[in-house]
């Protein structure tokens, strides 16, 4: 039996018209028989570096018969094996959205054992400048490059694995910098001009001031039973959200496993969802004004919210930017980090402070008067550092 020969082995030879071909071996077949990847040169010591090369690239790998897949063959595969294991299903489609819209017009013919760091670098640069994948016009975003590139990556990281290619071709992509935008908040001022303008509108004043002491995203607020409240331990249990799929309205699992959590009402909430459960008609905390039978649509909550907003003369944000003024508040009052990511049901606390790691004027104010009054004592009033820094240069 032929001994099996390893991947990056080269051979050489001389062919017609004065050219020199070599291959290497750059893996194996199911019945064991090599598979070869062909270069040519002019010179045999030209063919010599570019075999060197090759092989360097190759060594190791043991690459399948599959190789020869498409992209698009491939990422059909791997998201068929990988989506239902370790996505929900409205994730799962928007990232095959992404592959259809996206990846596939322009690479999605192109052979795995073909695809080059400068083919994804292409597609980033035109699906942010322009030329977008799915031929509408205009480019995408930043966040959603950086999206359609990781998607790509994690695809060929798993094609790494199986071995068909030796190594990732989205590794070295160089992606447009992220923009951190500015998270928009209420302040305290803001929030009391909500809250008067929500007075006596029932049952949404009950339904927006849990929103702020608990920063629940819209479809868990949205999704609350009251089996989930905990009256005599003032806890609320978050286990579900609520959520569009086609035209129905139905009950998930939460965004992440983080997401099912444990909540300690503050005593103010606790007393509202009290006295809200003794003229309780339904299953649902926060059920449709018109179908009690029903639990609020999210996107009613959306509308009433920039409804209240306008008239009370606050800025237009987001319903999202509820619970980012919840959390900005939180950490200004002094909630630890590694606390307030079990609240929001965030799975690593350095996320929280990465995303709220803005502050607001009253924040800054807070601050200045903190660090003034632990200076005034250990300086005393009559003599600053910056006083006495002065009087030694004058």
């Amino acid at each position: 039996m032929a001994k099996r020969r390893p991947s990056g082995d080269g051979m050489v030879r001389k062919i017609k018209r004065g050219l020199w071909e070599g291959r290497v071996v750059i893996g194996h077949k199911k019945d064991g028989s090599p598979i070869f990847k062909y270069t040519y040169a002019c010179t045999q010591h030209e063919l010599g570096d570019k075999l060197h090369e090759l092989a360097g690239v190759y060594r190791g790998s043991d690459l399948t018969e599959d190789m020869m897949l498409t992209l698009g063959a491939w990422l059909e595969r791997w998201s068929a094996e990988t989506f239902p294991l370790s996505l929900r299903a409205s994730t799962a489609e928007s990232c095959r959205r992404m592959i259809r819209n996206h990846i596939l017009p322009r690479l999605g013919k192109k052979r795995l054992d073909e695809l080059t760091t400068d083919d994804v670098q292409t597609l980033c640069n035109e699906l942010r400048h322009g030329g977008r994948a799915d031929y509408k016009e205009g480019g995408l975003s930043i966040a959603t490059v950086h999206r359609v590139h990781n998607l790509l990556h994690q695809a060929l990281d798993a094609a790494v694995r199986a071995r068909l290619v030796p190594a990732n071709p989205a590794d070295g992509v160089q992606l447009p910098k992220r923009r951190r935008t500015q998270k928009q908040i209420l302040n305290d001022e803001q929030l009391d001009l909500l809250m008067k303008a929500l007075e006596g509108d029932e049952p949404w004043h009950d339904f927006f001031y849990t929103e702020l002491t608990t920063g629940l995203r819209r479809g868990e607020i949205c999704a609350l039973k009251w089996e989930d409240f905990n009256e005599a331990e003032t806890l609320l249990h978050v286990r579900r959200t609520l959520k569009r799929e086609g035209s129905a309205l139905v009950c998930g699992d939460t965004k992440t496993y983080a997401g099912q959590r444990v909540i300690c009402l503050p005593p103010s909430t606790a007393e509202l969802l009290r006295e809200r459960k003794k003229s309780a008609l339904t299953e649902w905390i926060f059920p449709n004004p018109l179908h009690p039978e029903q639990p609020t649509n999210p996107s009613t909550a959306y509308s009433h919210m920039k409804h209240i907003l306008a008239c009370a003369g606050l800025p237009s944000i987001r319903f999202h930017d509820l619970r980012h003024t919840f959390a900005t508040h939180a950490l200004a009052s002094g909630v630890d980090a590694k606390t307030l990511a079990g609240i929001l049901g965030h799975t690593d606390a350095s996320f929280t402070l990465d995303t709220y790691t803005h502050v607001t004027d009253d924040m800054k104010e807070t601050a200045s008067a903190i660090v003034g009054d632990f200076m005034e004592e250990i300086f005393g009033k009559e003599l600053t550092p910056w006083q006495d820094a002065r009087q030694g240069t004058a």
